[in-house]
């Protein structure tokens, strides 16, 4: 990556002039993040050119047939008798499947089974709730305070294999630093041109939209964004004015506790399980999103000083989620789980900090963990994770390691959300 012309801008904004006036700083940084919104825009079209949108690899017939569950046998068997979606052909006859090529299999077999009244067979293959029988959207808020715990690593990650194991996902970035949405090809300055962020929907004015006009569709199939970026910020400043004025007796709409849970009602009926990356911060969004939530993912980095951190976040949430109470929200939880993250198993002190987690707080630690792996820092070097990048572009040891880490853990987190359905 050339990075000549960002250094010349940086050197020229904290330089002083041939006048002996130094530039403001707000100038200085102002010029600093033009140079570098500029980089990342070259730097992504380098990447994914010619349109700069990312797509998703395609997957083999192993792949393919693991994730739908059938023998890769049985899929070519069924490529060769011409029924059911067929893959793509290249040399040697190595057959490749797009994700929505996978999903269209997942129905084709599920409507086979259901032609046979086999109900249970065709729901291993179509994952979707069924709201007749009470299976409510799974809100996931994936939260700590703690910079560098894995929140938006996790977060993706999570998304991206219940949207790849048959499951129609919705994911929201709420952080306004929009990390997740970046791993979804998005620059916010540049891609975002206002009031299309969750914030346009749980906004207090007349500006307000519905969320459905918001929600893009992503390169994964069954996975939709709600992209982030600053103005979610907003949501901080105008909350306070929103609670000051509905003292005075203004009828703002919702309490800001209760907005967020009304904007994913609004879509409820699209989507099995919505993935909120809240922002590390415990504000007005957080509380939003938590009391959105069916489920809690909070995010821990093995250190002593995250664990404390960890505690003193709990507090605080303790407290305010209590206040929230007491002004008729509701806060009943399918599951709340710690999530190792960043681990490295032949690190003594992580490993006797993690056993310390398990006998506080028993099986509330999830029993996987989220592994280090140089793989996933690899892969977010392109804005990637490491389901979007093919095996052949690792070291297979590192690469497969990281995967079943990854795999052993969502895996996880995907039978809590069955279970919390009644299957």
């Amino acid at each position: 990556m050339d990075m000549a012309g960002s250094t010349a801008a940086v050197g020229e904004a904290g330089s002083l002039s041939g006048t002996g006036y130094r530039r403001p700083a707000d100038e200085a940084i102002a010029a600093d993040a033009r140079a570098l919104s500029e980089q990342l825009k070259a730097m992504r079209e380098r990447l994914f050119p010619p349109t700069a949108m990312k797509t998703l690899r395609s997957f083999t017939s192993g792949e393919a047939a693991r994730l739908i569950g059938v023998s890769d046998g049985y899929l070519r068997q069924l490529s060769l008798a011409g029924e059911g979606p067929q893959p793509d052909t290249g040399s040697g006859g190595r057959r490749s499947y797009s994700l929505s090529d996978i999903n269209a299999l997942r129905r084709h077999f599920a409507d086979q089974a259901l032609a046979k009244g086999n109900v249970a067979k065709a729901r291993s293959y179509l994952k979707w709730r069924d709201a007749v029988k009470g299976e409510h959207l799974q809100v996931i808020s994936v939260t700590n305070f703690k910079g560098g715990s894995g929140k938006t690593t996790s977060s993706v990650h999570l998304a991206q294999y219940l949207a790849m194991t048959g499951h129609r996902v919705l994911a929201v970035d709420l952080d306004p630093q929009a990390s997740l949405s970046a791993l979804f090809g998005y620059q916010p300055e540049l891609d975002l041109t206002g009031n299309d962020t969750l914030y346009g929907a749980i906004r207090y004015d007349a500006e307000a939209r519905p969320l459905k006009d918001i929600i893009r569709k992503t390169y994964f199939d069954g996975l939709d964004l709600v992209p982030g970026n600053l103005e979610l910020q907003e949501f901080e400043h105008t909350t306070p004015q929103a609670l000051s004025a509905r003292q005075s007796g203004a009828d703002a709409g919702p309490l800001f506790f209760a907005r967020v849970q009304t904007a994913l009602a609004s879509v409820a009926d699209d989507y099995d399980v919505v993935v909120i990356d809240c922002p590390p911060q415990l504000g007005y969004l957080t509380l939003s999103a938590l009391c959105a939530s069916t489920s809690v993912i909070v995010t821990v980095h093995p250190q002593m000083l995250d664990v404390a951190s960890m505690n003193q976040f709990l507090f605080m949430t303790s407290d305010l989620l209590g206040v929230v109470r007491d002004a008729g929200g509701e806060l009943n939880f399918d599951f709340l789980r710690y999530l190792v993250t960043r681990f490295e198993p032949n690190d003594g002190p992580q490993a006797q900090i993690v056993g310390f987690m398990r006998s506080l707080f028993g099986d509330r630690v999830l029993t996987s963990a989220m592994v280090k792996s140089t793989a996933i820092s690899d892969a977010g070097l392109t804005k990637q994770t490491l389901y979007e990048v093919g095996r052949e572009n690792f070291t297979r040891a590192t690469y497969d390691r990281a995967i079943e880490s990854l795999n052993a853990v969502n895996g996880e987190v995907e039978a809590l959300i069955h279970a919390a359905w009644g299957r």
